[in-house]
């Protein structure tokens, strides 16, 4: 059996919506430290300046996670970097594509 399509997107969705915003200030927060890495608190600690950007109490920790499963972020030794594909996508958005 399908389900029947809803007709809404996950844009029309709030959650999907504060999802995308909380994985958009992570990653380019990110993105700005490297080649530089903090641990996942640390990350947390430095976004938390700005408490009305994450409007839940662990929105940095899901963004990095999520972040991490699409391939646009990693973990190792406890560090959060960008991957490949964050730091080419950065390029190529910086060249005005």
């Amino acid at each position: 059996m399908h389900a029947k399509p809803s007709g809404k997107s996950n844009h029309d969705n709030p959650d999907h919506a504060r999802d995308v915003r909380e994985q958009a200030i992570v990653l380019t927060h990110v993105l700005a430290l490297d080649p530089d890495r903090q641990t996942i608190l640390a990350l947390a600690r430095s976004l938390d300046a700005e408490p009305h950007d994450f409007k839940r109490p662990d929105g940095v920790e899901r963004a990095i996670r999520d972040l991490t499963c699409i391939g646009l972020l990693e973990i190792s030794s406890g560090q959060v970097h960008p991957t490949a594909a964050a730091r080419r996508f950065l390029e190529i958005v910086e060249c005005g594509v």
